[in-house]
């Protein structure tokens, strides 16, 4: 079968298995390895990656499934000049940044969250985070930088992921 879809703002085929797991071709096919195949079942979030703007663990997402969908790694998640997003850099600036391991998909959870609830409290993101296994921090620099990075929004008056704060 053949899958046509979006990848990173870029036409993408494949031909192949319909039922291949997004995140193999992502790794194999397309050498994105930003995107960590580590549970394969769905529960820690390390695969998350964003189809038509919904974030989803791309181990559970059959290939034929994104038939003319956009998908988003975490190395097509900046736009234009920037070379971060700002919650990667804020995750930078936390210090909330380990081995690497869960970073993306959390930064891919996050982002499509922090898009939607721009005015997100500590305890929202909190629970925004389940879903995201993170053995190498404690989840409170992490909070910190999502929560810095909605605030540094606010104030200036920017958006953060296209939604105006």
């Amino acid at each position: 079968m053949t899958v046509i879809f979006q990848l990173n703002g870029e036409d993408c085929r494949f031909d192949g298995d319909p039922m291949t797991p997004l995140v193999d071709i992502l790794r194999q096919e397309r050498f994105l390895t930003g995107t960590k195949a580590v549970c394969r079942e769905g529960f820690c979030g390390a695969c998350t990656v964003h189809v038509d703007d919904e974030a989803v663990p791309s181990c559970l997402k059959p290939i034929g499934l994104v038939q003319g969908c956009a998908v988003t790694t975490i190395e097509g998640l900046s736009s234009g000049n920037q070379a971060l997003h700002p919650l990667q850099a804020n995750f930078e600036g936390a210090d909330a940044v380990q081995c690497g391991m869960c970073f993306p998909g959390m930064v891919m959870s996050l982002s499509a969250f922090v898009r939607d609830n721009p005015h997100a409290s500590r305890p929202d993101i909190k629970a925004a985070m389940v879903g995201n296994i993170c053995r190498c921090t404690g989840y409170e620099r992490i909070v910190d930088a999502v929560a810095d990075c909605l605030d540094q929004a606010r104030k200036a008056g920017q958006s953060v992921g296209g939604i105006h704060v």
